[in-house]
C-alpha cells in the first residue's frame, strides 16, 4: 500500500512489526516475518534512506518514526513531486501544441502534406474519395496494380461514380495481359467509370476537382508514401498531363491501333527506349511488362528491320521514320 511513497512491501512489513513493537532487533525482525537478517538489513537501509528511522535516546538501536510524521511528511514530498509532474506535462502539451502549430503553418504555406506508408496513404485517400464533388483522375503503372491495392479502390471507385463522381482512368497497355486487371477493367466501365491505355505511364497520381493531386514521395515505390499537393500551378501541371495522355491513349475494348509501319504505341515506346540506351530491364519496367516481353519484342522488331543490334535496331529505325 506504501509503494507509491517508495517503500516496498516487505520494507513496509517491517516498519510495521517495529511500530507495533521497537524492542525487536535484526535477528528477531528476520524471525517474524520469516525471512533473513540481510533481506531485514536492507529494509532498513531502504526505511533509513526515507527518514523512517531514528536513533533511540539510549544510543541501544533505532526506532520506527511514527506515520503522523515520517509517512505524512513522505507524502507531503509524493504530492509536491505530483504537481511538478503534472505541472511538466502541461508544459510538454503546450509544446506539442505549439509543434503541431508550426507544422500545420508550414504545410499551409507549402500546400503540401506528407503521409508516411501505405496504410496512412490509403486512410488519406479513402476520406478524398468520400468528398470529392465532381471529378476524380488517376495514372496508374502497371508496378502499382497489387491485388491489395486493388482491394482498397474498388468499393471507393464504386461509391464516387455513384455519386455521380466522373472517374477517368489511365494504365498501361501491359495491363490488358493481366486477367485479373482485365476483369477489373471491364467492372469499372461497366459502372460508367472511363479507362484507357498507353504504353507507358510515367508515375502514379490521383487528381481530386482539379485542386488536389495525391503524388508518391518516390515514384520508383508508391508504398513508401505520397504528398498531397495543394499549389494550383502544380495541380494544374499534372492535370495537363494527364489530359495529354488520355488524347492519346486507347479506350478499354478497342485494340490498339498500328502505324502505317504496322507498330502499336507500345512497340514504338521500346523502340524508343531502346534507342535512348535503355536496357532490356529498365524498358520492361517502364513498360509494365516482364523482361521476357521486352526480349521477345525487341527480337521481333530486330528481325523487322534487319539488324543485329540494339543500336543498329535504333539507327535502321531512325532511317526508316519509325522514331
Amino acid at each position: 500500500m506504501l509503494a507509491p511513497l517508495g517503500i516496498s512491501a516487505f520494507a513496509e512489513s517491517v516498519y510495521r512489526a517495529m511500530l507495533a513493537d521497537h524492542t525487536l532487533g535484526v535477528e528477531q525482525l528476520a524471525e517474524r516475518l520469516e525471512s533473513t537478517e540481510k533481506q531485514v538489513r536492507q529494509a532498513l537501509d531502504q526505511l533509513a534512506d526515507l527518514s523512517l528511522l531514528a536513533d533511540e535516546q539510549s544510543g541501544a538501536g533505532v526506532r520506527a518514526v511514527g506515520p503522523s510524521v515520517g509517512l505524512n511528511a513522505l507524502l507531503a514530498r509524493a504530492e509536491s513531486e505530483m504537481l511538478e509532474r503534472q505541472r511538466q506535462i502541461a508544459a510538454t502539451r503546450e509544446a506539442v501544441a505549439a509543434i503541431a502549430l508550426e507544422q500545420a503553418r508550414h504545410a499551409e504555406r507549402d500546400n503540401a502534406v506528407r503521409h508516411e506508408g501505405v496504410d496512412a496513404v490509403r486512410a488519406r485517400i479513402a476520406e478524398l474519395s468520400r468528398v470529392v464533388r465532381s471529378e476524380c483522375l488517376s495514372l496508374n503503372p502497371r508496378s502499382a496494380q497489387t491485388a491489395d491495392a486493388k482491394a482498397a479502390s474498388t468499393p471507393l471507385n464504386q461509391q464516387m461514380i455513384e455519386r455521380g463522381v466522373r472517374l477517368r482512368c489511365i494504365y498501361q497497355e501491359s495491363y490488358r495481359n493481366d486477367p485479373a486487371l482485365v476483369t477489373y477493367a471491364r467492372w469499372l466501365t461497366g459502372l460508367g467509370g472511363g479507362l484507357r491505355t498507353t504504353s507507358t505511364v510515367p508515375m502514379l497520381a490521383i487528381i481530386y476537382d482539379r485542386e488536389i493531386a495525391m503524388l508518391p514521395l518516390d515514384p520508383g515505390n508508391s508504398r513508401l508514401g505520397a504528398v498531397e499537393v495543394r499549389s494550383p500551378g502544380v495541380v494544374a501541371a499534372v492535370h495537363a498531363l494527364f489530359e495529354q495522355i488520355w488524347a492519346g491513349a486507347v479506350a478499354f475494348g478497342q485494340a490498339a491501333p498500328t502505324d502505317a509501319n504496322g507498330l502499336d504505341s507500345q512497340s514504338k515506346q521500346l523502340i524508343q527506349l531502346l534507342a535512348d540506351g535503355q536496357t532490356d530491364e529498365m524498358a520492361a519496367r517502364k513498360l509494365g511488362v516482364s523482361l521476357r516481353t521486352v526480349r521477345r519484342m525487341a527480337a521481333d522488331l530486330m528481325d523487322r528491320l534487319g539488324a543485329r543490334s540494339r543500336f543498329q535496331a535504333g539507327l535502321e529505325a531512325g532511317r526508316r521514320g519509325w522514331l
